[in-house]
């Protein structure tokens, strides 16, 4: 339920705060006071688009703030799928700057425009006498026959079902069409993996023949200049191992007369040694290195393949080829194993439709059993509120067929919600055929059949916060306090606001809250007040014959507030 409102610089209103309770709430007031208004600024936090010429003053942010009761409206996996903390007392907030900018907030925590708004429309209904809408929207009509029924589990545990079997009927198409390529183009996609599997292609094998090629290119020049080095290191008169050798000599000859002297012999002695080394393996590698024209031709020969192969799949390294090899492997074994894959699916999608029409069966007899109870207690209702002469039919019709999906054949005629489609038919005089409601029914009459239809959906389920803005217009007399009767039984089981100049159903309120304007300051300000018991009696007995109410008025007016005498 709505406990509290908070405007700020909003119309006419500049600082506005309302406590609202459960049961019905009364708002009344004189036309153009402002009461459209408040609903206005409501409608901000349901997500409605603001501009800011409506601000009551241009150099101040437009603030909206509800706060809401919200639980067991099993509101819980919306707080999750958003990554919202779900609080029992949750707070919707909208602001607006005088730029036009506007930022949502739910619980403090910052949210868009959509999210704000998903949430606001599960915790507020507002019903003027011309939002037809609702009613003749087939998901609605539908809604009102499942909330008799009052199969919720049921039809949650259908609907996470058929989600799981429409994606798999979108996963067998895509198989289908996978596999019927996949052989389509067996032969080439076979050519081209024969061709990679032929070539016999390692990971790193490419940056070793490039080294070796390079090497056998050289080899001369690398023969040469390594005979060289190992010449000056080891084999000629003045090589360095001798001029080493000979030093070492000259220092064997003082080390005995100085501990340092002694020292660097040793490391003249350790250099020798790896210079040898150094020496040795020049000379095993000059040996190694030879002349081979036909390995040269070999390896550049395997070198272009890997090139060309690279070029012809537009790629730069083996790594990517052997990539491509794999991925070709899985394109042949779709063509050759594909038809098993799409058999098993398909058998696993048969089994998932024997469940769901199982399920849906279940769904349509319950709502057959639900749809007597609707047509008695709305007519039963709309009785009560002065159209005994309406006709009400539900039609329960199959769904339409699905189309085919590839090879799995046409889809069974089920839908999100089960195998039925609800269609209210409507006449609210006798004699005339019933039709869409919309074409038989008048702004107050659809008024009166909404109010009752949304009062035996109390009865079964948790509906939102209902505010009806003048939907008894057009009504009066016994007529009105009927649809006051109403509203005060839908208000037992909910909260309900409505806004209205009638005297019979102002009475029904457990909270009557006055819309007046203010002319006290440099601007007029739309002010609300919670009346009193007294100060009730008062109102209604204006809104029953004028500003300056009789003893008769005031009378009848009392009359009003009092419950009736069992």
């Amino acid at each position: 339920m709505l406990q509290k409102l908070t405007i700020q610089n909003y119309a006419l209103i500049d600082n506005l705060e309302i406590r609202f309770d459960k049961g019905l709430n009364i708002l009344t007031g004189e036309t153009g006071a402002g009461k459209s208004i408040i609903l206005g600024a409501l409608s901000l936090i349901l997500g409605q688009r603001a501009e800011s010429r409506y601000f009551f003053n241009q150099q101040k942010k437009c603030v909206i703030e509800g706060s809401f009761k919200i639980a067991g409206f099993h509101l819980n996996s919306f707080f999750e799928v958003n990554d919202l903390d779900h609080e029992d007392e949750t707070v919707l907030r909208r602001e607006i700057s005088s730029d036009g900018k506007s930022r949502a907030f739910i619980n403090d925590t910052p949210v868009n425009l959509t999210q704000i708004k998903n949430l606001g429309e599960r915790l507020i209904d507002i019903h003027s006498q011309h939002a037809t809408r609702d009613i003749n929207d087939p998901d609605f009509q539908l809604l009102v026959v499942d909330g008799v029924a009052g199969h919720h589990e049921l039809l949650a545990d259908y609907q996470i079902k058929y989600k799981a079997y429409r994606k798999a009927l979108t996963q067998l198409q895509a198989l289908i069409e996978q596999n019927d390529k996949a052989k389509a183009d067996l032969d080439y996609y076979q050519f081209q993996f024969d061709e990679l599997e032929k070539a016999g292609i390692a990971a790193d094998e490419q940056e070793s023949l490039e080294r070796e090629l390079y090497s056998l290119n050289n080899a001369e020049e690398i023969k040469r200049n390594l005979n060289g080095a190992h010449f000056l290191m080891h084999e000629g008169e003045t090589s360095a191992i001798i001029q080493l050798r000979e030093a070492g000599q000259q220092l064997s000859v003082v080390e005995k007369y100085d501990s340092e002297v002694e020292e660097l012999h040793e490391r003249l002695k350790s250099t020798l040694i790896e210079l040898k080394d150094i020496a040795a393996e020049i000379e095993i590698i000059e040996q190694r290195t030879i002349t081979n024209n036909a390995r040269a031709e070999e390896v550049n020969t395997r070198l272009s393949l890997l090139y060309n192969l690279q070029k012809k799949h537009r790629v730069n390294s083996n790594e990517e080829l052997l990539a491509i090899q794999a991925d070709l492997s899985e394109k042949i074994a779709q063509a050759v194993f594909g038809d098993e894959a799409v058999e098993k699916l398909q058998k696993q999608i048969a089994a998932a439709q024997q469940e769901l029409e199982k399920l849906a069966a279940q769904l349509s007899a319950n709502r057959k059993k639900a749809i007597p109870v609707i047509i008695q207690k709305v007519l039963a209702n709309l009785t009560e509120m002065g159209m005994g002469n309406s006709a009400l039919e539900i039609e329960q019709s199959p769904v339409a067929p699905q189309p085919p999906k590839g090879r799995a054949g046409v889809g069974p005629a089920l839908g999100p919600n089960g195998m039925d489609t609800i269609r209210f038919l409507f006449s609210a005089n006798k004699g005339h055929a019933l039709a869409d409601m919309s074409k038989v029914a008048s702004g107050g009459e659809l008024s009166r059949l909404m109010l009752s239809i949304k009062s035996i959906i109390a009865e079964y389920t948790a509906l939102p916060t209902i505010i009806f803005d003048e939907i008894d217009t057009g009504v009066s007399g016994e007529v009105a306090n009927k649809v006051g009767q109403v509203m005060e039984r839908l208000a037992q089981n909910l909260q309900v606001i409505t806004i209205t100049h009638l005297p019979q159903i102002a009475g029904k309120g457990n909270s009557h809250y006055f819309v007046y304007k203010d002319d006290s300051e440099s601007a007029t300000k739309t002010r609300i007040k919670k009346l009193s018991e007294n100060e009730r009696v008062l109102e209604i007995a204006k809104m029953l014959s004028g500003d300056k109410p009789g003893e008769s008025a005031l009378q009848n007016a009392r009359e009003l507030l009092s419950p009736p005498t069992p």
